[in-house]
């Protein structure tokens, strides 16, 4: 590793917020590197982490055990941190209309320990607008900092396959965005570190948000139109598989 690198590095202290499925694979593949502030504000998820127990079996406990993980569920910690990851669940309601609690909490937890020259990473799957419209104005109101002066933004949307040994973080290539060129400058740094395929920046946050829209569509109507084929196929004595 290079010496301007390496002290780059040791100036970034990453948090990770949300340690679920994406959060926690985040969390895992940086703490190869350094000491990672792991957060959840459930206690128990924390405690079964401290043990090496992942509930979802997505990491296993030696690459637990090997991590420089901090984890806890006390927000208080997230202030010795300067770039923040926040890859919290994402869903749809009753009405169908996308749940935006989770990140709206995490989103206001983070903004209580926002400093200067921070930088706040989205990983959570969100629609067009969601991360400049509703995001960063919570940042800002509960900060009392401004976006793109005191503090940048950036997004990523995450592409875990849960089970896919095949399709990995390290192995999958990913779409990055920010609010100027020096912060996607500085998330592709980061992301260079934990994946080895691809990194494709774009123009602004609110085209990557577009480009998982239509990622999640395509996959969605494609299972969709294979499972009608199935039906129609069954009736007809036609064995899809």
């Amino acid at each position: 590793m290079e010496l301007e690198e390496k002290m780059q590095q040791e100036k970034q202290k990453i948090a990770i917020l949300g340690l679920g499925y994406v959060g926690l694979q985040l969390a895992v593949a940086f703490a190869k590197h350094q000491t990672v502030l792991g957060y959840d504000y459930d206690a128990k998820r924390i405690a079964e982490l401290k043990k090496n127990e992942d509930r979802n079996g997505i990491i296993n406990a030696n690459q637990l055990k090997a991590s420089k993980l901090d984890l806890t569920s006390e927000s208080k910690h997230l202030q010795r941190s300067n770039i923040y990851f926040i890859a919290v669940p994402t869903s749809i309601n009753e009405a169908k209309i996308p749940n935006l609690k989770n990140l709206k909490e995490a989103t206001k937890t983070l903004a209580i320990f926002l400093k200067k020259d921070d930088i706040v990473i989205y990983e959570s799957t969100v629609y067009p607008g969601t991360t400049e419209d509703i995001c960063i104005p919570i940042l800002e109101s509960n900060s009392g900092l401004i976006a793109g002066k005191d503090f940048f933004v950036a997004y990523s949307p995450e592409r875990v396959d849960p089970g896919n040994t095949e399709h990995r973080l390290d192995n999958t290539s990913k779409v990055i965005s920010a609010q100027n060129s020096k912060t996607l400058a500085t998330v592709k740094q980061l992301y260079s570190r934990i994946i080895d395929a691809e990194l494709f920046p774009v123009s602004n946050i609110k085209t990557a948000e577009a480009v998982k829209i239509i990622e999640n569509t395509q996959r969605d109507l494609n299972i969709s139109l294979m499972n009608e084929m199935a039906i129609v196929f069954n009736k007809m004595g036609v064995n899809v598989r």
